[in-house]
């Protein structure tokens, strides 16, 4: 659910009952110029992605966002890559985990390629913000490879391409999985403020290549939006989201209202109605 129009922010819950897992956090990005790209970095209000294992005592991860970069606009043959870190930490484990997306080789070409490791640390001293400033002692595994590939770890501080490739697990490897279906409600049964219903004539324009009429209707929908906000304001109404509790803040964390948990069981089920609920 968008939480916050201005800034744009939307909170979500994604939950396995069956599996014991959570995930939420506010989802919301900035974009800067760099010359030739776009870089995309989360927003303020964007803390990363909360993961609790509940048949795990509760434990909690939070994950951060790595850098994206937009290329090749001016040669108009579009590219993303990712950079910088990304960080995992449970203070409840004492584990954090450092991700090194490496965004060039020697030659400018990009590599698509990740470094991490795995160690124990202190969430009362979290000091360690690269690879190379853990020490071995605290290392528990190494990860490495190409993440838009495979990617391998190993335990113990050795680094990954010193060890046999027998004693080198594979956390994952993309070639063979595909992007899953999403699971959305019926068109007639979408709300007219659901994001496909209401930015549909902006997707339907781009699809269509009329540019311009795209940019049009876009303007017209932020506009009516700002009218809604100038409305709220006159009324001296504030905003308060149907589904969480929270606009933005709460450590990064939304909780969802009794509403909002009703919604979820209900999709579970299969069963997207909202009476009794709208």
């Amino acid at each position: 659910e968008q939480t916050s129009h201005h800034p744009p922010v939307s909170a979500f819950n994604v939950t396995c009952p069956e599996k014991g897992i959570t995930a939420r956090g506010f989802d919301q990005i900035t974009a800067k110029f760099t010359g030739t790209s776009v870089k995309v970095l989360p927003g303020e209000h964007n803390m990363g992605i909360f993961i609790t294992l509940e048949k795990r005592d509760g434990e909690t991860y939070q994950l951060t966002h790595p850098a994206a970069h937009l290329g090749g606009l001016l040669r108009g043959a579009l590219s993303v890559s990712v950079s910088e870190f990304a960080y995992i930490t449970c203070p409840k484990t004492k584990i954090k985990v450092i991700l090194h997306y490496v965004e060039e080789g020697w030659l400018g070409r990009t590599t698509n390629k990740i470094d991490g490791v795995v160690f124990k640390y202190d969430p009362e001293n979290d000091d360690k913000s690269r690879v190379q400033d853990v020490p071995d002692e605290d290392v528990l595994a190494r990860l490495s490879g190409p993440w838009k590939e495979k990617v391998v770890f190993t335990l113990g501080p050795r680094p990954v391409k010193s060890v046999p490739v027998e004693e080198q697990y594979t956390i994952i490897d993309i070639a063979p999985l595909s992007v899953a279906p999403k699971i959305i409600p019926p068109k007639e049964k979408q709300l007219p403020n659901e994001s496909l219903t209401l930015w549909g004539g902006v997707t339907d324009a781009i699809h269509a290549k009329q540019y311009g009429k795209a940019t049009q209707v876009k303007v017209e929908l932020e506009e009516a939006q700002r009218e809604k906000a100038r409305q709220r304001e006159a009324n001296k109404e504030t905003w308060q989201p149907v589904f969480f509790k929270h606009v933005t803040g709460n450590d990064g964390k939304p909780d969802l209202t009794e509403k909002g948990r009703e919604v979820l069981e209900r999709a579970q089920k299969g069963d997207w109605s909202l009476e009794g609920i709208m």
